[in-house]
């Protein structure tokens, strides 16, 4: 059997958009292939979240697959597996499946999603109910064993407890299945491909039975999506691996012999790399942005940011703000200037101190500024907020928020001021791995100048200023984050590693306490296996201790 594997970049709600991609691919490529198939939720695109709530769409939805059932029959010797959400039959719950459709011959069968997440950034149960049962589909001389994303990760061995109480693949495997085929939205982060691979050549080998794996590709929101499609034989050897964060088809002949392939998982900097130009791009795409703005302070953090975007729209769509201040160092604007040259971005130089001593005077009969505090030094950052904004308001750019996830976790951040913007670019991305980003960007040569590498961290709002003044250093800073954001650890579970009693506590009360910070910021792109966002739910009004 011929199976074309379409790893598409979809976008969120637009029906009319997605549904042209499925009628594009399937004409140009019926007869030469039995089957296309098309990633989890396709029509819609992954996530749709409430907009499944939207009456219209699902009418739409209907319109669509009609559209598609007509399109079949004038190509009766091709079938095509699509994502939809479809109404459910059942007399109760939501009310919609998240449903995989086979389209052949103006027929439509569907296969229904079965285990639904509801952790992370996950909650299919808002929307969808669970069948409870699988079944195989017939479709030509084969047993089709359709699945959806989550199931077929029942078997994850990283799951200390189950989740589920039904392993779709089991049971598809026990109905005959000739293929597995399963198609999905799964979100990037570090690593997560090697999973995936690791758990679909298992299903191979333990069932005898090849694998199609079809997932999306691109951003939506904060999700990325990096495709990293693939087909494995049945003794789980590779046969196909589509590239990762671009779009991709391919046809794979299950009834051939094919060399197979040693699989080579993604460096894992170089892989964050290309998930967040993608991320940037995507959104701003889809978000109707062309061009964006960002503030150059001189550090690492401005200019990591300014080179994604540079990546992700070219440099004729990037401008860069130096905004100096009476603390700035003159290394600063050397520094970001020459960021600049060697990106070939637009700079524009706003110094910000006759603002802030205005300020100052305009505040001095109401409370006392001659000492530098942390008000003070809040004000600077507030100003340049407000002059990027400014530049977004005035021409549509879009603003850029350049604060790291290391600063973000622990609250070393302003709101209204560095926290001001769009998209949080590198929200998600801690300072050690900050760095290991700007020796990828500089592998073939110098882009990140060296200054801004070498020069220590410091947000120049008071007379030298240096981050590790407040800061534990962040090599120790970023483990102790890791180990209490991603891994769950308690404080002695954190403690126990190593780390000091006091510097641990400290970390982790300044997490729980910027709660209220982190809610009100800008949505930042995911690239670790827990991310602030949608993924990480605490709350702000809470009396709890560390």
């Amino acid at each position: 059997m011929k199976i074309i594997i379409a790893q598409l970049n979809p976008t969120v709600g637009d029906l009319q958009g997605n549904t042209n991609r499925v009628v594009e691919l399937f004409t140009r490529a019926a007869g030469s292939a039995d089957l296309i198939v098309f990633s989890e939720l396709f029509l819609v695109a992954y996530p749709p979240r409430d907009l499944l709530e939207k009456p219209t769409l699902i009418a739409g939805v209907r319109e669509s697959v009609a559209e598609l059932q007509k399109l079949s029959r004038q190509y009766p010797e091709t079938g095509l597996v699509v994502g939809a959400p479809i109404p459910s039959e059942l007399a109760m719950g939501k009310g919609l499946y998240n449903a995989a459709l086979l389209i052949h011959r103006g027929e439509v069968r569907w296969q229904a999603k079965s285990l639904l997440p509801s952790y992370d950034v996950f909650d299919e149960t808002r929307y969808f109910a669970s069948p409870g049962q699988v079944l195989v589909l017939p479709f030509k001389d084969h047993l089709l064993g359709i699945s959806i994303c989550e199931d077929a990760w029942y078997e994850y061995e990283a799951n200390s407890r189950k989740l589920y109480r039904f392993n779709p693949i089991q049971e598809l495997a026990q109905q005959g299945a000739s293929v597995f085929i399963n198609i999905s939205a799964s979100p990037f982060f570090c690593g997560k491909e090697e999973i995936r691979y690791h758990l679909f050549r298992r299903h191979c080998q333990k069932y005898n039975t090849p694998f199609i794996y079809v997932n999306q590709v691109g951003g939506n929101d904060e999700l990325i999506f990096d495709g990293r499609s693939l087909a494995l034989d049945v003794r789980g050897e590779l046969l196909r691996v589509l590239p990762a964060f671009q779009e991709a088809v391919t046809t794979v002949d299950l009834s051939r012999p094919a060399p197979r392939q040693a699989f080579q998982p993604l460096d894992k900097i170089a892989s964050v790399h290309d998930a967040l130009i993608l991320g940037l791009r995507d959104y701003l795409r889809k978000c109707g942005f062309s061009r964006t703005v960002v503030g150059l302070s001189g550090g690492l953090d401005s200019a990591i940011t300014c080179y994604l975007a540079q990546q992700a729209v070219g440099p004729e769509n990037v401008l860069g703000v130096i905004m100096p201040s009476l603390y700035s160092s003159p290394g600063s604007i050397i520094d970001s200037e020459k960021l600049a040259r060697n990106l070939g971005v637009k700079t524009v130089t706003i110094p910000i101190t006759p603002i802030y001593q205005a300020y100052l005077a305009s505040l001095q009969e109401h409370f006392p500024v001659a000492e530098l505090d942390v008000s003070m030094e809040n004000i600077q950052a507030r100003i340049r907020g407000n002059i990027l904004m400014a530049y977004s308001n005035k021409y549509g750019y879009l603003v850029l928020s350049t604060g790291n996830k290391s600063e973000l976790a622990v609250g070393y951040c302003t709101l209204y001021g560095d926290m001001s913007g769009g998209l949080a670019v590198i929200s998600d991305v801690p300072k050690t791995m900050i760095y290991e980003l700007a020796g990828y960007i500089n592998r073939r040569g110098e882009v990140i100048p060296g200054e801004i590498i070498t020069k220590p961290p410091s947000a120049e709002l008071r007379p030298d200023q240096k981050d590790q003044d407040t800061l534990p250093p962040y090599d120790i800073l970023d483990k102790i984050l890791e180990y209490y954001i991603n891994d769950g650890m308690s404080c002695q579970e954190i403690v126990a590693q190593g780390f000091d009693p006091e510097c641990v506590r400290w970390v982790m009360r300044a997490v729980d306490r910027n709660e209220y910070k982190r809610r009100q910021a800008a949505p930042g792109l995911k690239v670790t296996s827990k991310a602030f966002g949608s993924g990480r739910r605490m709350p702000i009004a809470a009396r709890y201790e560390v």
